[in-house]
């Protein structure tokens, strides 16, 4: 069912080969889709967003019927009932208050001669969240990508999903976009979504940033509208690492892994423990926990293609291994995780300890769930506040101030060709200097 691996025999870079994922091929022929779809899109606008949609999510709309009115809202709170809402608020609570406290702040600093540096940050205009559809419903993602958006202060935030069989959205994902703050939503998913948001069409105003989590379809759209719109990340599959000792609970570490495999036949999971009691251990709950998961079928085929049992020579080289493939989540179920912590380079989000399930970071924690995945933690990092702002250098020289930097500038000025940059901060130092202006 799950493979098992050992460094002692592999080394760390046969395990760490043995675990990446390949180069990021893109089937020629999905990619030619793609542009195709975008570039439509991006002549024929509505028609092309309505044809698509007939003929990929086999629903037709018309162009009036593509924007979510404002009673679909109150009905879809009606379904979802007060249990849903008050967990969707609870969530939605915890989320804007970890965002407020590292949300980016404008800020001077001023030096020896008086002048002042710093920075004003400015909130985006307008912006889109992604919400996948298809084999399940996603309201966390609309609080993980709307809610740091309002709190940034954007302005107007919109929201895109691919429509149900009867042309609807999912009931919970509109209750939560209503909880976060969405001021305008649509019906219409997959790449022709991207690149009506991207453009603008009669219907959908273009944005200035598209971010949230998609198929392949959105993933290359938003790849190859970048440049003309911001994005977030072009994220991959799923995946969580779990780097544990002896002292784990195999029945925990099981479970934690089940949980990632069931997102999707691609999703990796993979234990990393010095312990080959704890990995027998865990091979014979994941064998048990399985048979009774609904969606064992999914979780199946990911553990057999990307699942790991990883006998490592210590958690300190477990982490070494960790920090290569540079997880998405990465779990610490050992004595003293904090400890180890000090020894992680690169991951998406850290889960410190054995009563800190990743699934709890997936919903209600506060830290965002869109992470950096498939290595790409290595140079990029979670969703957050400062993905929906800007930051304006903001500099006021002192005549003092310029008077010290001016010979600096005359010379980097002079190395370069530039001998105009140099005159422009002379001619005013010699204006100081006789004091006529």
């Amino acid at each position: 069912m799950i493979r098992t691996l050992e460094t002692s025999s592999a080394g760390i870079e046969g395990v760490v080969r043995a675990l990446e994922r390949p180069p990021g091929a893109v089937d020629p022929e999905v990619a030619g889709r793609v542009t195709e779809i975008v570039a439509a899109v991006r002549a024929r606008g509505d028609a092309a967003v309505l044809d698509y949609t007939r003929r990929f999510d086999r629903v037709s709309l018309t162009a009036a019927e593509l924007a979510v009115r404002p009673e679909e809202y109150a009905a879809a709170e009606r379904t979802v009932g007060e249990v849903t809402l008050r967990s969707l608020r609870y969530a939605a609570g915890r989320i804007e208050r970890f965002h407020r406290e590292c949300a980016p702040r404008s800020w001077r600093m001023r030096d020896d001669h008086g002048s002042r540096l710093g920075q004003e940050v400015r909130p985006l205009e307008r912006v889109a969240v992604y919400v996948p559809g298809g084999r399940a419903a996603y309201p966390s993602t609309v609080l993980m990508t709307v809610v740091p958006a309002r709190v940034a202060g954007v302005r107007e935030i919109v929201l895109v999903s691919p429509p149900g069989a009867d042309g609807s959205l999912n009931p919970a994902v509109l209750a939560a976009a209503r909880i976060a703050g969405v001021t305008e939503a649509y019906r219409v998913g997959g790449a022709q979504a991207v690149a009506a948001l991207a453009y603008g069409t009669a219907t959908i105003r273009r944005v200035d940033k598209i971010v949230g989590p998609g198929n392949i379809y959105v993933a290359l759209a938003k790849a190859q509208v970048f440049g003309d719109v911001g994005i977030d990340m072009v994220a991959g599959p799923s995946e969580v690492l779990v780097v544990a000792d002896e002292s784990a609970d195999a029945e925990f570490v099981a479970a934690d892994l089940l949980a990632q495999a069931e997102h999707d036949p691609m999703a990796r999971a993979v234990l990393l423990t010095p312990s080959a009691a704890l990995r027998d251990r865990v091979a014979a709950e994941l064998a048990r926990q399985l048979a009774a998961l609904p969606r064992r079928e999914i979780a199946g085929a990911a553990l057999g293609s990307h699942g790991a049992l990883v006998l490592t020579a210590s958690v300190e080289e477990a982490v070494e291994v960790a920090n290569r493939l540079a997880p998405e989540h990465l779990e610490l179920q050992v004595r003293d995780p904090e400890a180890l912590l000090v020894r992680v380079r690169h991951a998406g989000a850290v889960f410190l300890g054995r009563h800190t399930p990743e699934v709890v970071g997936d919903y209600v924690a506060g830290p965002n769930h869109v992470l950096p995945t498939g290595g790409t933690a290595r140079f990029s990092s979670a969703l957050s506040t400062e993905d929906f702002v800007t930051r304006l250098s903001v500099i006021e020289y002192s005549p003092a101030g310029l008077a010290e930097a001016g010979p600096h500038v005359a010379e980097l000025s002079r190395v370069e060709g530039l001998d105009g940059h140099g005159a422009a901060a002379a001619v005013r130092i010699a204006a100081a200097r006789e004091g006529a202006r």
